[in-house]
């Protein structure tokens, strides 16, 4: 049984069916005075909520986040050396080069930034 000190939060659907439910009858009541009247309403209400739409912004919360500037610290990398691993030829024209690769710690990569 649900606690009775907890209070329902109103539905956002149970508005918009309300609204939908008003419209569609100030719409029928306009289809009865004429027809006419009523396809335009109808076209007009269409183009406005093509255009409310249209309008509206879009959040950027399903954005990526913009890159660290600096990579956190203790974790390892792959560093691609000059020799290759493995060399394939695939259909066509073309190669698959796998270099040799070799993993490092972040205090390793500094160093190496630094020599250079």
């Amino acid at each position: 049984m649900a606690d009775p000190l907890e209070q329902e939060q109103p539905s956002r659907a149970a508005g918009a069916v309300v609204l939908a439910a008003l419209g569609g009858g100030a719409l029928a009541v306009v289809f009865a005075l004429a027809v006419e009247a009523g396809v335009l309403t109808l076209w007009v209400a269409a183009a406005a909520a093509v255009w409310w739409a249209a309008r509206r912004r879009v959040s950027d919360s399903s954005a990526t986040p913009p890159p660290p500037s600096e990579p956190p610290s203790g974790d390892v990398y792959a560093v691609e050396g000059t020799t290759a691993r493995e060399v394939r030829r695939t259909p066509g024209e073309g190669y698959l080069i796998f270099p040799v690769i070799e993993y490092v710690t972040d205090s390793d990569a500094r160093e190496e930034v630094t020599d250079r």
